[in-house]
């Protein structure tokens, strides 16, 4: 049985489980959003509403998702034309030169930033509800604050506010920041330049990300700061644990992608002994801390039903954002052929994937924390270089031979939760 004969098998039975799960889910009768997709008021409808209709995406996504399970089959066997397996294969070897990645990186930058910087002073930000809260918490920080609750966050929107004269200024600063990070951390996954343009070039295009680039209410320092204490696993390890604190401590949200990071530490190119000390460093610095945090802060909520509800957030949040929809379900698919070719990093990136996608769930689930489409933003990060990993020269021929049950267990968890996440892009009325 080949690869594609399995994929295929396990689509087919992640979707009969996705089904029996969500087949208790009632159907919304009356929904309202504010324009930044916040649930205001929702009404339970009866069993008059049709569960299966097909959502906006849906069709979509099915037929290319389809056409690309046939191409790749095709690929696979090798009945694919000559000429469209040279243009595939040379897109795959495709690099370019120091200079030109240069170029093109700092092009597509400049694009973004003239086309961004007049939100600096014109953002409709203005009118949402948290921005009166971050602008009085930016006008009166004291360092004091520091080791408060967001305390690095409010640091930052001070030094924008009364040191440059604009509170956005420094969220601006940050998103660009992310967008050069983006693109040298694709480049260290993956040994390939081009691998890192292709990631810049589908960040830049996400709807979700360009929405809150120069926000300083819903702003990107968590998600800058926690994508570099993963860069510097592979470059400064011993770095690596400050900066997912500056993080932690600018989004508490965090805490739930330490598994994540663990297991990307598990899986990097680090030998033994480096791996046992950074995951010491980040026991005693950040996993007994927030353990002890946690167990203060009190009894949590359980809402199993909240868990369902939080698996809508994908077609909530990424409505605008098709690339995302259209494609999240082929990565997944991609990630695992090349980590069965030997591709290094392929099974991190499905674990950072999924990891987000189940942020959402056990945030509804656990706390009584609601769920904002910009706590999305890793997704597109983690989505634009699992894209770009495809493209990678970082390979290990050795594990090709070898069974890696991490390789499958990380396949089966990323696949089961994004077909569940699927499931409000084809069918949203099947969860409330």
């Amino acid at each position: 049985m080949n690869v594609y004969s399995i994929a295929l098998i396990l689509m087919i039975i992640c979707s009969t489980c996705m089904m029996m799960f969500v087949s208790n889910a009632n159907a919304v009768g009356v929904e309202v959003r504010d324009k930044e997709g916040r649930l205001v008021y929702s009404q339970e409808g009866g069993t008059k509403n049709n569960p299966y209709e097909f959502g906006v995406w849906a069709f979509p996504v099915i037929i290319i998702n389809l056409i690309l399970l046939l191409l790749g089959a095709l690929f696979y066997k090798k009945w694919l034309p000559n000429i469209v397996k040279k243009i595939i294969d040379f897109v795959l070897h495709f690099e370019v030169s120091k200079k030109i990645a240069f170029v093109i990186v700092a092009g597509l930058i400049a694009i973004y930033v003239i086309s961004n910087v007049s939100r600096i002073w014109n953002s409709e930000e203005v009118s949402w509800g948290d921005y009166q809260t971050a602008l009085q918490e930016a006008k009166n920080f004291s360092y004091l604050s520091l080791t408060s609750y967001l305390g690095f966050r409010f640091l930052l929107l001070s030094i924008s506010l009364n040191f440059l004269g604009n509170i956005r200024i420094i969220p601006f600063i940050v998103s660009i920041s992310l967008v050069v990070l983006t693109y040298y951390f694709t480049t260290e996954l993956s040994k390939k330049r081009f691998a890192g343009i292709i990631s810049v070039v589908i960040l830049l295009q996400s709807n979700l990300f360009l929405k809150y680039s120069v926000s300083s209410t819903e702003d990107n320092d968590w998600t800058l700061f926690y994508v570099l204490s993963l860069y510097l696993i592979y470059k400064k390890w011993f770095l690596s644990p400050l900066s997912y604190a500056l993080s932690l401590i600018s989004k508490p949200l965090v805490a739930i992608f330490l598994p994540m990071t663990f297991f990307l530490i598990y899986m990097s190119s680090l030998s033994k002994k480096e791996k046992i000390r950074i995951a010491l460093l980040y026991t005693v610095t950040i996993l007994i801390p927030v353990s002890i945090e946690l167990k203060n802060y009190g009894e949590s909520v359980s809402d199993p039903n909240a868990i369902l509800i939080g698996f809508s957030s994908l077609e909530n949040f990424l409505r605008f954002d098709g690339l995302i929809l259209i494609f999240l379900f082929p990565l997944i698919i991609g990630l695992f052929l090349a980590s069965k070719r030997g591709m290094l990093h392929a099974d991190s990136l499905m674990i950072l994937i999924a990891g987000v996608l189940w942020s959402a769930p056990l945030l509804a689930g656990f706390t009584e924390i609601t769920n904002q489409p910009y706590r999305f933003v890793p997704l597109v990060v983690f989505f634009a270089i699992g894209v770009s990993i495809l493209f990678s020269n970082n390979v290990n021929r050795s594990l090709v031979t070898t069974k890696n049950y991490r390789r499958i267990l990380a396949f089966i968890f990323a696949i089961a939760t994004v077909v569940v996440s699927m499931t409000s892009v084809i069918f949203p009325a099947r969860i409330t």
